[in-house]
């Protein structure tokens, strides 16, 4: 199994900034995507970005040019730097690792893995 523990998330003013981060562990051999979702009250979890093991990355177009999504396949970390904040990206954050292989010595497994979320809240 594999564990995802996000951190970072808080209140901010409109404007502001905030850095989310995401640690995934277990028996991880490889995990392709990590990326961050959000769900706002009231509706869907919707993609916000993406990153490859590779760095090849995707964003929703309501957060391009603000946000930035970056990686570490060395201790399968993930993170998200979330600057000119806007009261509409309140919601809450989901960590994810998609496509995750799992090695435990003896056994390959795999398949795509979720956090618990993180509170993101932007108002003055």
């Amino acid at each position: 199994q594999v564990q995802l523990v996000e951190s970072g998330g808080g209140l901010v003013q409109p404007g502001g900034s905030l850095r989310l981060s995401c640690a995934a562990s277990g028996s991880i051999f490889s995990i392709f995507v990590m990326g961050w979702y959000r769900q706002a009250p009231g509706k869907q979890r919707d993609l916000v970005a993406t990153i490859t093991d590779i760095g090849i990355t995707n964003y929703a177009p309501s957060v391009k040019g603000r946000f930035t999504i970056s990686r570490d396949n060395n201790k399968n970390t993930v993170a998200l730097q979330m600057n000119s904040l806007k009261p509409e990206d309140t919601a809450v954050y989901y960590c994810s690792a998609e496509k995750v292989t799992l090695f435990d010595g003896d056994h390959w497994t795999g398949g795509d893995y979720w956090g618990q979320g993180t509170q993101v809240t932007v108002s003055s």
